[in-house]
């Protein structure tokens, strides 16, 4: 079989504007650096499976972001994280949900992907972590500490956290949805996704998110999908799900892409989402303000950062 041309597509959450040149940079710069070590590992011949498991840890590793270390915490003052992670080849699903003390909750959906029981929840997932004899890790930090301190003393008036922890970012009342994500294209042709969360925080204990589930996360052969934004809008929705089986029955991506922002838009929804097809297409779309996702195209880095207005959807052909 002869090499394709890798491509890769990640975002960083989905949510109201960075406000400044600062904010925004600082992201960029968070995002490209993980795209570039990503498509270099790609172009060295790694897996869909790994380059996704891979480019989770990078995100989730990062404490600008809300998901591992970062995370935010739910209204008791607990960090409970999710993450899943699908193997479009073989279209196989694992994943963690409300997971604590773990570095990288990627890493137990990865161990999940060849067992009989493949989605665990937090006490499933505390047990996994004791058997892979990952080391403990509290993946708090102190704005994130901070601002439930203000939540809690103004009596959680806030209805979720702030998606970006970098305090430059954190210049708007309005609240920020996020999650991590990343979609590979590899080599060989195969598609693979993953998402990871540290939820909408300030949220209901125990509250489960979409990353976690097919409604947030999806592959097959013929397409993958990461979404971003209201957890409970992206559920409603069954939106990775969605564009990928419509896909599967033959719209391109891009109309799979456009139909579905044009019903999340129409049903009022607050989300985003980031995709790849068999073809090396790369989709994005969003009906929140803006979407935080950089991508390789196989020729050179991109983001939508600034891609704003009325537009659902953004599209690269192969």
């Amino acid at each position: 079989m002869t090499d394709r041309q890798p491509k890769l597509i990640i975002h960083g959450g989905a949510g109201s504007s960075l406000k400044g040149k600062g904010g925004l940079e600082v992201v960029r710069k968070s995002l490209h650096f993980v795209v570039k070590e990503i498509y270099d590992l790609l172009l060295q011949g790694t897996s869909a499976v790994d380059a996704v498991v891979r480019g989770c840890q990078l995100l989730e590793d990062d404490p600008c972001f809300n998901a591992g270390t970062g995370s935010v915490l739910q209204s008791d003052g607990q960090i409970r994280m999710s993450a899943s992670l699908m193997d479009g080849a073989a279209q196989r699903f694992s994943g963690v949900i409300n997971v604590s003390r773990v570095k990288n909750p990627i890493q137990l959906a990865q161990a999940l992907q060849n067992e009989c029981d493949r989605v665990l929840s937090d006490y499933g997932a505390a047990e996994l972590l004791r058997e892979l004899k990952l080391p403990i890790y509290d993946p708090l930090i102190d704005i994130r500490l901070q601002e439930w301190i203000q939540e809690r003393e103004d009596n959680f008036r806030k209805k979720m956290a702030g998606v970006v922890a970098e305090q430059a970012l954190v210049t708007s009342q309005e609240a920020r949805r996020g999650t991590i994500g990343v979609v590979v294209l590899d080599k060989q042709g195969r598609l693979a996704v993953g998402t990871s969360t540290g939820g909408k925080g300030l949220e209901r204990i125990g509250r489960v998110s979409d990353s976690a589930m097919p409604a947030g996360n999806y592959a097959s052969q013929y397409a993958a999908v990461s979404c971003t934004g209201i957890g409970e809008d992206i559920i409603d929705e069954c939106l990775a799900a969605r564009i990928v089986v419509r896909v599967s029955d033959g719209l391109s991506l891009a109309e799979a892409m456009e139909r579905s922002m044009k019903e999340s838009y129409e049903h009022r929804r607050d989300l985003g989402a980031i995709a790849l097809d068999a073809t090396g297409a790369i989709a994005w779309g969003k009906t929140s303000e803006v979407l935080l996702a950089a991508y390789h195209d196989g020729k050179a880095i991109g983001d939508t950062l600034e891609w704003s207005g009325n537009e659902l959807i953004g599209y690269l052909n192969p």
